[in-house]
This record gives structure tokens, C-alpha cells and sequence, in this order.
């Protein structure tokens, strides 16, 4: 485990192999490209860019589809991704929920 700066913020950051995995567990990559203000809103942009990458697979194998490439091992990819990007919702909301109410609650303390 490692720690980053981000703009005064500390952000932990787990090295798996090659990649770099934010707090949030789900971004592969960096998550400095932005100008993020706070660490949770670098969480948040870690986020929606893992997000928008599955959502590009997602596409990628949907025109395959509708360009009729429907031959089975391209229909199971394309559930596969579909089943993948939910899986990564449901995390990236459940966890900026509980960030957030943790915030909260440590708002309330001080």
C-alpha cells in the first residue's frame, strides 16, 4: 500500500501487479490526470472513468452484434461485460455511499 497526495488529501492506493487500485477498488490506472479537489472526489472520478471503460467495452461488442457478428462466444462476451458493468455499479455506488455517510458521521463529531 502506498499513500498519495492529492492536493493536500492523502489517498491510499493498493498496488495489485501492475496496477495501481484506488480507494475505491474498482480503478485501474491513475487517478491524478484531474485537478481533483478533495480525495472523495478523486474516488468519484476514479470511479466514473472505470466506469465509462467498461461501458466503451460494452459498446464495442454490441456493434459486433448488431453488425452480425452474433455468433455465440461474441453474445456470452458481451453478457459477460454486461454482468461485469453491474457488478461495478453496484460497488461504486455502495461504496460512495458509504464514504459519504462516513463523512457525515465525522462531520457531526466535530
Amino acid at each position: 500500500m502506498s499513500n498519495t497526495n492529492i492536493n493536500g488529501h492523502l489517498l491510499n492506493t493498493y498496488i495489485t501487479g501492475t496496477n495501481a487500485v484506488g480507494v475505491a477498488g474498482g480503478s485501474r490506472g491513475s487517478v491524478s490526470g484531474g485537478s481533483a479537489s478533495s480525495w472523495y472526489e478523486a474516488m468519484s472520478r476514479a470511479w466514473g472513468q472505470t466506469l465509462d471503460n467498461q461501458a466503451s467495452r460494452i459498446t464495442q461488442l454490441s456493434d459486433m452484434v448488431s453488425g452480425g457478428q452474433d455468433q455465440p462466444s461474441v453474445m456470452i462476451q458481451l453478457t459477460s461485460e454486461s454482468l461485469r458493468m453491474q457488478f461495478m455499479s453496484n460497488n461504486a455506488a455502495t461504496s460512495q455511499n458509504a464514504v459519504g455517510q462516513a463523512l457525515e458521521t465525522l462531520g457531526k463529531r466535530q
